[in-house]
C-alpha cells in the first residue's frame, strides 16, 4: 500500500489504477475553489481548506471502491437567530467507483455510486458532493450559546402562562365549532 504526502489534494487521477494498487491519497481542498459548497455556507476563513483522506481499493467481487473522510471548518448560519456560527462539516463515507448507470444500478446498497469516465475520475467533485450533503438541514448554536435564548426562553413562558390561564378561568370544556351546525338542522325539521 503506498501513501501520497500531504499537499493540495490532486483533481483529476486515474481511481481505477489507485484501486488496483491500494492508495491513500491524503491532502488539502481550498474552500474558496468550491462554488457550489461556497454558496451552501455563509463563510469560512481566508485560507480555509478541507482535510481529505481518500482510500482506494478492491472489495471481494473486484469492484473498485473509495472510503473517504473530510472535514471543513465553515461558518453557517443559525436558524434560530439568524447568525453566524463556526461549525465542523465532516463527512465519512464509502463509494463504489462506476462508468454507467448500468453499473451503478448493480452496486450494493451500502455502496453509493461515484461515476467516473473510464480513466479518470474529478476528486474535487467528489469532495465537493460530500462536504453538501454532510451539512446540517437546520443548522442551530446549541441553545445556551445562542444570541435569541432570552427571547426563546421569554416566547415560551408567555405560552405556559397562557395555557394555565385557560385552565384557571373554567375552560374546561371546549366550544364544538359544529354546534352552529346542529342548531341548522334543528331548524329544517320544524
Amino acid at each position: 500500500m503506498s501513501k501520497a504526502p500531504e499537499a493540495e489534494l490532486p483533481r483529476s487521477v486515474d481511481p481505477y489504477r489507485l484501486a488496483e494498487r491500494q492508495t491513500v491519497l491524503e491532502g488539502e481542498l481550498p474552500l474558496e475553489k468550491l462554488s457550489r459548497f461556497s454558496e451552501a455556507v455563509s463563510g469560512f476563513g481566508e485560507a480555509a481548506v478541507c482535510q481529505v483522506k481518500l482510500s482506494f481499493s478492491q472489495d471481494s467481487e473486484r469492484r473498485r471502491i473509495v472510503s473517504g473522510e473530510l472535514e471543513a471548518p465553515v461558518l453557517l448560519e443559525c436558524q434560530r437567530c439568524m447568525t453566524d456560527m463556526p461549525a465542523l462539516v465532516a463527512s465519512r463515507f464509502v463509494l463504489g467507483l462506476v462508468t454507467s448507470d448500468e453499473q451503478a444500478s448493480q452496486l450494493p446498497k451500502e455502496l453509493e455510486p461515484f461515476q467516473t469516465d473510464d480513466f479518470s475520475a474529478d476528486l474535487w467533485q467528489m469532495a465537493e458532493d460530500e462536504l453538501l450533503l454532510a451539512l446540517p438541514p437546520f443548522p442551530l448554536h446549541e441553545r445556551n450559546e445562542c444570541p435569541a435564548t432570552p427571547e426563546l426562553e421569554a416566547l415560551e413562558a408567555d405560552a405556559d402562562d397562557s395555557e394555565k390561564s385557560g385552565v384557571e378561568a373554567g375552560e374546561t370544556e371546549k366550544d364544538n365549532p359544529f354546534s352552529v351546525l346542529a342548531g341548522l338542522r334543528v331548524k329544517k325539521k320544524h
